[in-house]
């Protein structure tokens, strides 16, 4: 099958906005239409005045931290946003890259923990990617690096840096990455690049029931699935472990996917190394190259690109019909997604879009579920951004 006649047949697949796979791995099309409509939500501005915030962390003692992408922290405490001074002269601000995801860690409460993706410079060259510990003062104005915590995920001027870390239901710190723009990396397993990594929150390395922990290889070692573009959003699904990701497609073939342990997404810009250059008029999930290839619960398809960023879920009964949906969030698309997947996390059955959401605050960011069960989510527009609360109301 020619690349053309891939792109036409799933285009036509794709007509009610949707790929679902069945527990065999076989695709199945859903009638299932994305349907923008007012879904009750409820929209509170809670601090304005940021540049590129691109993740949130909820601090036990109710504040927010964020990261803003051209290498700032910023403290939230009611309606104001305060600086929070740390050594952040090594980020290499260019293009997709600088400070960008953030988790907090679990035992915060004891140590003041959280780790931040960020891209790493030095002499004003870029070198790589890298996870960084912190430590935030007991007054929460300034922040200490305590180790990097991982090194050497690719870089490149700034393009497809991913970066978004996520506490697993087991402890585990999953990240997704991004290929940076280099045709090998997403099949090479050697690479951290275009990859959901597993690792050990406190060491940096792979955990020893990761899908390739036998190899003799770190990096492959830390792998949990391979074969992305770009990932910016992972989110784990309450009360099941399963996790989901959104990522960017080339132009159009934007996905929202089921990660499985080991799997090959099928991402391959390099046609099986036979290429020097990066080729983006290949198939997303290339399923005659690799036809094992894991295929997306969902694609925007050829004529849409959404450019997904964030994702989260809705969890509580607050939620109302929406609790259990997963929230994803659009930079291009300037929207929220929200998706209603079967049990199994093998379906989706219903996708709403928010007009409350709906290209009313401009590019969209970072998602996370607060403890208060909101849904709080940034813009990412470069003037007067801002971090808002979203609550259901009907």
């Amino acid at each position: 099958m020619t690349i053309t006649h891939w792109r036409r047949s799933l285009t036509a697949f794709l007509a009610a906005g949707l790929v679902a796979g069945c527990s065999s791995g076989t695709p199945e099309a859903a009638d299932v239409k994305p349907q923008p409509r007012a879904a009750g939500l409820a929209v509170e501005n809670v601090v304005a005045g940021l540049e590129h915030p691109w993740d949130i962390g909820f601090l036990p003692d109710g504040r927010i931290l964020l990261t803003e992408r051209p290498a700032s922290f910023r403290i939230v405490d009611g309606g104001t946003a305060g600086d929070v001074r740390a050594d952040l002269t090594d980020v290499f601000v260019s293009g997709e890259g600088g400070l960008m995801g953030l988790v907090i860690h679990p035992d915060f409460d004891r140590t003041r923990e959280f780790t931040t993706c960020q891209t790493h410079q030095d002499g004003g060259q870029p070198v790589d990617v890298r996870l960084v510990t912190w430590r935030l003062s007991p007054d929460a104005t300034s922040a200490t690096r305590v180790r990097d915590l991982l090194t050497g995920l690719p870089i490149s001027t700034g393009r497809h840096s991913g970066c978004r870390p996520t506490i697993a239901a087991d402890g585990a710190l999953l990240v997704g990455t991004g290929d940076v723009a280099r045709p090998s990396h997403p099949q090479d397993r050697r690479s951290l690049g275009g990859k959901v990594l597993r690792l050990d929150l406190h060491t940096g390395e792979g955990l020893p029931d990761n899908p390739f922990a036998s190899s003799s290889d770190a990096n492959e070692r830390r792998i949990y699935s391979y074969g992305h573009r770009n990932i910016q959003g992972v989110a784990v699904r309450p009360g099941s472990g399963q996790v989901f990701t959104a990522e960017h497609g080339p132009s159009g073939f934007d996905e929202m996917n089921r990660i499985q342990p080991g799997g090959n997404y099928g991402w391959d810009p390099a046609r099986g190394g036979t290429v020097q250059t990066y080729d983006e008029s290949v198939p997303m999930t290339d399923r005659d190259r690799f036809p094992d290839a894991v295929l997306p619960l969902w694609t925007s398809g050829a004529t849409s690109t959404e450019a997904p960023s964030g994702a989260a879920f809705l969890d509580g009964t607050q939620w109302g019909p929406l609790n259990g949906r997963l929230a994803v969030v659009a930079l291009r698309g300037q929207k929220t997604l929200l998706f209603q997947l079967d049990d199994a996390g093998e379906k989706v059955v219903d996708l709403a879009l928010p007009t409350e959401l709906n290209d009313a605050y401009g590019r969209l960011r970072g998602v996370r579920t607060g403890p208060d069960g909101a849904l709080y989510i940034t813009t990412s527009n470069g003037t007067d951004d801002r971090l808002l609360r979203i609550t259901y109301r009907a």
